[in-house]
């Protein structure tokens, strides 16, 4: 997860000399070298036709990933599946669990699609406390690279949804939807079968927008699944505070400092800063560990930690690294367009190493 933006380059760790200088000059917009690097995650939602994915998405996994990263790169220039049940009627295949929500009639794709009630369902669904209202009554489900978990619900619960996000680490966003599912898995003998409709919560590890809603269903066979009644909601608390680290202090965009800047790193998924504060503190090592001739070192004491979304759908976290903190004045750059793709910026906040490391052997 190299940066490409600084101009000394390391040739390796156990290379003996001193650290070229970084270039301090001031910043020019968000390093999109570092995002290009990155191959996005392939898992961008659900399994078709699960009905439950815990979150096994593990926060201090992801910290120490990002430190032995941080470390090997220093800045320089799962699925439940379903028993088979009675298969009936006949040639069709397992029967499906039970959806709670009500059956359209006739029982069509198109009937389920502009079904009203399902509107009135989503329309009248009560905004959890701590969240804020991301979008509402859609046609299509949340699909980006932080998805986490699938829950299925006896109820259009946003509250049941929103615990579950509050118990999983990291989750900043999650999607309350109906979705028209078969009753039984479409073979080829049973192609159209009979339908249910689930009502189905997602977890992410990053607030949700709109331009999320796009998974609009799936063809099984000969069976149309629809989605409709989509409602999202993005958590308004701010990531965790980190040990040895002041913060977080609520960014209004990018920082672009002036100077000190070391450079980026990015992750892509989940949105936790904590890969910063891990990966700041192991380019220090390393600087440390590999000084100038005179003794001194880059050491950061200051990240600023962000949401880097694509055409408003969320990519993953993004860390810049500084050898001295800035305040919110300096948090300026607020999205680049970069051809026809719009890189915005969204959770954005500083973090100050509590005790300045001078950078002096």
């Amino acid at each position: 997860m190299r940066s490409a933006i600084l101009v000394a380059a390391i040739s390796g760790l156990a290379a003996a000399g001193p650290v070229a200088p970084r270039d301090t000059t001031a910043q020019n917009g968000i390093d999109l070298s570092a995002f290009d690097a990155e191959p996005a995650p392939t898992k961008v939602g659900p399994a078709v036709g699960a009905t439950v994915e815990t979150p096994t998405y593990d926060p201090a996994v992801a910290k120490a990933e990002a430190s032995k990263d941080a470390a090997a790169n220093p800045i320089a220039v799962s699925n439940s599946t379903l028993t088979a049940r009675t298969v009936t009627p006949a040639g069709c295949g397992a029967k499906q669990p039970d959806g709670y929500g009500p059956v359209s009639s006739p029982d069509t794709y198109d009937t389920f699609m502009n079904d009203p009630q399902f509107s009135t369902i989503a329309t009248n669904a009560q905004v959890p406390a701590g969240y804020s209202l991301s979008f509402s009554n859609k046609q299509g489900a949340t699909e980006c690279t932080s998805y986490m978990g699938l829950y299925t619900m006896k109820t259009f619960d946003t509250i049941k949804c929103q615990q579950y996000c509050d118990a999983a680490p990291s989750c900043y966003g999650i999607n309350v939807y109906m979705e028209r599912d078969p009753k039984w898995d479409p073979t080829d003998a049973c192609p159209n079968p009979d339908s249910i409709t689930n009502y189905k919560c997602t977890l992410w590890g990053s607030p949700v927008t709109a331009q999320t809603a796009t998974n609009v269903g799936q063809w099984r066979n000969q069976f149309h699944v629809g989605v409709t009644g989509s409602n999202g909601y993005s958590k308004d608390a701010p990531p965790p505070s980190y040990t040895d680290f002041t913060g977080p202090v609520a960014f209004g965009g990018a920082t672009q400092a002036p100077k000190s800047y070391m450079g980026s790193k990015y992750y892509p998924g989940i949105y936790n800063p904590e890969q910063c504060a891990a990966a700041c503190k192991a380019n220090t090592k390393y600087d440390h560990d590999h000084p100038r001739a005179d003794g001194t070192y880059d050491a950061c004491n200051f990240f600023n930690a962000y949401v880097l979304s694509k055409n408003n759908v969320p990519q993953g976290t993004y860390c810049s690294l500084y050898t001295q903190s800035w305040d919110k004045s300096y948090s300026t750059n607020v999205g680049q367009w970069r051809g026809s793709d719009y890189y915005s910026v969204s959770s954005s906040y500083g973090y100050t190493l509590t005790v300045q490391d001078a950078g002096k052997i």
